[in-house]
């Protein structure tokens, strides 16, 4: 597990607003679930060492049978660190029978201003075999391009 996946995109919005978009619930329900998901937040601990489950459903379960049922992914999601408008580090881990999703991914958003907007750079490392490198990549491109249109409207 010493796969890194990685992804960036400028976003037309202050590394403030993307950093809130981050670390509030409604939001991150919003734009994380990449396309042809939707995705529910069970609890929510916005802190260092808190976190928070999130699942996340496929529109259409026939075309990506889900890591927890084949229909979902559940993952448990803590924060490891919290830098106002630089960077959030969550530890990911997938509920999940099939051994190939096992371990905590490292997921690393890193914020940096870009003249009137922000850099925003997804790395994830320690990501589990189980997950297809070229589907977490479009995936990760998904989920900043929704923030995008997210944080840009705000």
């Amino acid at each position: 597990m010493d796969r890194i996946d990685s992804g960036s995109r400028t976003i037309a919005a202050p590394p403030e607003s993307v950093y809130q978009a981050l670390l509030d619930r409604e939001s991150l329900e919003a734009w994380l679930p990449p396309e042809g998901m939707r995705g529910r937040i069970e609890h929510w601990d916005p802190r260092p060492g808190g976190g928070f489950r999130m699942t996340l459903t496929y529109l259409d379960a026939s075309a990506a049978p889900g890591k927890s049922s084949d229909a979902t992914d559940v993952v448990e999601v803590g924060f490891a660190d919290l830098v106002p408008a630089e960077r959030v580090v969550q530890k990911a881990v997938f509920e999940s029978e099939d051994p190939a999703f096992a371990g905590t991914m490292t997921m690393t958003w890193e914020l940096a201003a870009a003249g009137d907007g922000t850099e925003v750079t997804v790395t994830a490392t320690d990501v589990p075999s189980g997950i297809g490198q070229a589907d977490h990549e479009a995936g990760i491109a998904s989920s900043l391009a929704n923030l995008a249109a997210f944080a840009e409207t705000r």
